[in-house]
């Protein structure tokens, strides 16, 4: 079974890393495409389009011009479990897995990726800002929807081939999964949800849940999880599996703090 996270908005390419393997990302044709796309776009182009303030359009403007296919870890390239910073990497605290935790999730876990499609763990990144939901019009259409087409879910599919268990766990926001075509799976998906008690009820809560995604997916990775029993005994943090709250492929995790 795959594991599928969103990448984050925030980037990390100074922290010290301990790790120095990397491999190659597997649509990196496809990415060279969209960059030259987004070298068109001049900063003001670029704030319109994705609403950036005008210093973060200048910063990803001379990411987009400086943009190279990555070679090997260098201060401006690192592996992509390593370069997101955000609520979900909170929570999967990728600095503190050990290497054979991360060879594991190199084959159990992958990012999905407005410029790069889908990323195993350790794919090497440059810098850049291209979220799955821009409405960018490209050479195959009027959207990264269109433009991906069923490649993420062929790619997928074929990580999946050599798994005893075929499935995904979608921990990935609406915005990036919607590039997924489930249909098209040679597994079911499961869909995992995670609510906290407030004012009553149990909610999602966005903060907690993205990190609890994190926390799942690091759960998943030091168990070896492979199936959706074992699934459902994730309870990192309080969370407990709630079978009368839960359907067949969404389970649903909750916590009530004091």
């Amino acid at each position: 079974m795959i594991s599928l996270i969103a990448p984050a908005k925030t980037l990390d390419y100074e922290s010290d890393l301990k790790i120095t393997d990397f491999s190659v990302a597997s649509h990196l044709k496809d990415s060279k495409i969209l960059i030259k796309e987004l070298q068109n776009k001049s900063p003001d182009e670029l704030s319109s389009l994705m609403g950036l303030s005008e210093k973060l359009s200048t910063l990803n403007f001379e990411r987009n011009m400086n943009w190279k296919v990555p070679k090997k870890p260098s201060s401006v390239s690192r592996q992509a479990i390593y370069a997101f910073k955000g609520d979900v990497y909170m929570g999967l605290e990728a600095e503190t897995l050990s290497k054979r935790q991360i060879n594991y999730a190199q084959k159990h876990l992958a990012i999905l990726s407005g410029l790069y499609g889908l990323l195993k763990p350790l794919d090497l990144i440059y810098p850049y800002r291209l979220e799955m939901g821009t409405k960018m019009k490209n050479s195959k259409g009027k959207n990264l929807y269109e433009f991906w087409g069923s490649k993420i879910t062929d790619n997928l599919n074929e990580q999946m081939s050599g798994h005893k268990r075929k499935g995904v766990i979608n921990l990935a926001s609406v915005e990036y999964f919607s590039s997924v075509k489930p249909n098209e799976l040679s597994g079911p998906c499961i869909s995992p949800v995670f609510k906290d008690y407030k004012n009553g009820d149990y909610k999602i809560i966005s903060f907690f849940a993205k990190k609890a995604r994190g926390m799942m997916a690091r759960f998943i990775i030091e168990n070896k999880a492979d199936s959706l029993d074992e699934i459902k005994e994730f309870n990192s943090s309080g969370y407990k599996y709630s079978k009368k709250d839960s359907s067949e492929f969404s389970p649903v995790f909750l916590r009530k703090t004091v």
